[in-house]
């Protein structure tokens, strides 16, 4: 039985997906971040980083969530949520997964979390840090709503939806708070992620994590 380790609204909300596209039967494990459940020791055995998500399949104990996400393509192939190996789409594929955990995510985490990378008290230095990586983020999501426009399709690589819309849709819905210029308000990305938020394996996670409008 496979296992996903979450908290609403995290990472975690892109294998939550793929899990219910996928139709397979899995159990989810509320991890309370609330309570510092992802620091706890039982939940450092499986992953020392104490981030979220993981996935137990079998004796298999994965973190890192881009890894997750094509363990599951490549374990259920037949779903075709990844383009065919070894042709350009695929290359493509991988190409957009490693910006979107290495370089959207990276800097979504700095917005956020600025602090982390500041010394203690140093109010004046995660303001800055914010600002900036806030900016980064949205010249980010202008790359996307550009590459959207390029193709003409309705998901992100065209006709097919695949693992990748799950991975734009949740980190687009991190800025759905931001006070000027979200990812829904772009001419491209804001019908796209309506698509997305559509879609019945969408509803359903959005219902089992107790989300709260707005949701994109």
């Amino acid at each position: 039985m496979i296992q996903l380790h979450y908290y609403p609204s995290t990472a975690a909300m892109i294998p939550h997906i793929l899990l219910e596209e996928l139709g397979v039967p899995y159990e989810r494990v509320l991890v309370d971040r609330a309570v510092d459940a992802h620091k706890a020791p039982a939940y450092l055995k499986l992953n020392p980083n104490g981030l979220l998500p993981v996935l137990t399949d079998g004796d298999l104990v994965l973190y890192e969530t881009a890894a997750i996400v094509l363990h599951l393509c490549d374990t259920h192939p037949q779903a075709a949520l990844a383009p065919a190996v070894g042709t350009a789409q695929r290359a493509h594929f991988y190409k957009w997964l490693m910006w979107l955990t290495n370089t959207l995510q990276s800097a979504l985490i700095i917005y956020f979390y600025g602090e982390r990378w500041m010394d203690e008290g140093n109010a004046a230095g995660a303001a800055e840090l914010k600002a900036n990586a806030r900016k980064k983020v949205g010249a980010m999501l202008d790359q996307l709503d550009a590459h959207l426009g390029s193709h003409g399709g309705p998901w992100f690589m065209g006709a097919d939806y695949i693992a990748l819309d799950a991975y734009v849709f949740t980190l687009c819905r991190w800025t759905r708070n931001f006070s000027a210029a979200p990812a829904r308000e772009r001419p491209h990305l804001g019908p796209y992620l309506q698509r997305v938020l559509a879609r019945a394996a969408v509803q359903r996670v959005i219902a089992n994590e107790k989300l709260s409008p707005p949701f994109v």
